[in-house]
């Protein structure tokens, strides 16, 4: 990990209120260039103009039109990782309760300052973050990104890599994210002959979508307000390498028939232009979404998503990882400590035992977040579980609620017995949502909106509930009401 360069880094302040940002913007002008934003639409807008995307953002959680809740910031700092995954993100907000910092850091926030904070010491704060960028892991002697971790999950995958790797067919990465599907990407380009020819790599989500077709396909001179002159697009430039289209349920519909056109006989058009051209580059694809839902929505292509899936590798969430979490805790520890020339911290046995059984519901993302607050506060430290639980995004203890005196219902048998017997057809997956919502409805109401509650009430971690409700457009019809302690 190199020191930065004395040039000055791309900070992105987003906060609803001027007087904040704009003091913001004198206080650190000296040590970063600034950029503001007041809202999360013109926050991703601005973005998406930029011809190089900031490396830190600051961002406060409370913006409109709910600037008395969390969920525009949270939303926001979700959609900073997709369209710049490397971003360092750090929360400025005056909703600092212990439950908001920790699934603000469990979505991907480098760090977490309560308001007010004197500019001096979050200046501090956005210096240290900046040190640590999110680097692939390690190179192997033969320049190929290596995989860490010896658990069922990752020998599946490592064997998945090894079967699909000389293959010229598409290969569609899915996951969640946050669980290195571009690691994925980078290990299948360099486990092939074309290791040596170009890997490029595109987040669709990353650009304006009026913007996309000429990125991938090129344009000619005069193809449109402010194309001076003739230029390479992806595909062009990725040769006989890989073009790796991260993101790719973000791909307009309009343009999914020509990357579809592409897939299958290796012809685009430059933007502009009548001549013909061919690809020979091997295309990777990744998404986070499920597409088979997409396709029944109408907003991605069936032909498309068939000819994209030829292959499917399905990077497995840190839960499943066994041991390998503790593998990949020791990894970074030793990188990171390294990087800054001091001891690696030492996590003490109860707290390794602690760190084994959490689920890292923000996968690799949020496991190198916590090394890397971890590295430093406590460098050379041993770390104690207490210490440690206070970084993790864990529930809080479940609640003494009217819910246990609750009468029994009936035999959930003879129930399923008397609705198969109908003569109505019958979906399992329509009658596990409903169900599933029925149960986040009666936990929201039970708790006056409280979400936090409500997890606990369910057993659930707060994140699960949050993405069980974002999942759903009923339950986020329903529950527009919800709230935060």
């Amino acid at each position: 990990m190199e020191p930065l360069p004395n040039t000055k880094q791309l900070l992105l302040i987003v906060d609803d209120d001027p007087l904040i940002a704009d003091t913001l913007s004198i206080a650190l002008r000296d040590a970063f260039e600034i950029i503001t934003s007041h809202s999360r639409p013109q926050a991703i807008q601005l973005l998406r103009q930029l011809r190089q995307p900031p490396a830190l953002a600051l961002v406060d959680l409370g913006l409109p039109p709910l600037p008395h809740r969390p969920d525009e910031g949270f939303a926001l700092i979700s959609e900073l990782i997709a369209l710049i995954p490397g971003m360092r993100i750090v929360v400025l907000s005056g909703q600092n309760d212990d439950a908001n910092a920790r699934h603000a850091r469990t979505l991907g926030a480098a760090d977490f300052v309560g308001k007010p904070c004197h500019p001096a010491d979050l200046r501090k704060v956005l210096e240290r973050v900046s040190l640590f960028g999110f680097d692939t892991p390690a190179p192997a002697d033969d320049g190929r990104p290596s995989l860490i971790g010896n658990s069922l999950a990752m020998q599946k995958l490592r064997a998945q890599l090894a079967q699909y790797a000389e293959s010229p067919f598409p290969v569609l990465v899915e996951g969640e994210s946050g669980s290195g599907k571009e690691i994925i990407a980078r290990c299948l380009h360099y486990a092939t002959s074309r290791r040596q020819q170009p890997f490029l790599a595109l987040n669709c989500a990353a650009i304006s979508p009026t913007l996309v077709e000429p990125t991938l396909f090129g344009h000619a001179k005069g193809a449109f307000t402010g194309a001076s002159g003739a230029k390479a697009g992806y595909f062009e430039d990725a040769g006989e390498g890989t073009l790796f289209l991260d993101e790719i349920g973000e791909l307009p519909l309009e343009l999914q028939a020509k990357l579809l056109r592409v897939l299958e006989n290796g012809e685009y058009q430059r933007v502009g232009e009548t001549q013909t051209r061919t690809s020979r580059a091997r295309i990777l694809t990744a998404t986070n979404r499920d597409l088979r839902h997409e396709i029944r929505q109408g907003r991605f292509r069936a032909d498309l998503y068939h000819r994209l899936s030829v292959f499917t590798i399905d990077v497995p969430p840190l839960r499943e990882m066994g041991e390998d979490r503790l593998r990949l805790l020791d990894h970074y520890r030793q990188y990171y400590a390294q990087g800054l020339h001091q001891k690696p911290f030492e996590l003490e046995a109860a707290a390794r035992s602690l760190w084994l059984g959490y689920a890292f519901p923000g996968n690799v993302r949020e496991l190198r977040n916590i090394i890397i607050r971890l590295t430093a506060k406590y460098p050379g430290a041993l770390v104690s579980s207490a210490e440690l639980a206070q970084e993790l995004d864990l529930p809080d203890e479940p609640l003494a609620t009217a819910a246990n005196s609750l009468p029994t219902p009936p035999s959930r048998r003879e129930a399923a017995l008397h609705r198969l017997q109908q003569a109505e057809p019958f979906n399992l997956d329509t009658a596990l949502a409903e169900m599933e919502q029925t149960f986040i409805d009666a936990a929201l109401a039970m708790t006056d909106g409280n979400v936090s509650q409500a997890a606990r009430l369910l057993g659930i971690n707060r994140t699960t509930l949050y993405s069980r409700m974002e999942s759903s457009p009923a339950i986020r019809s329903t529950n527009a009401n919800s709230r935060e302690p």
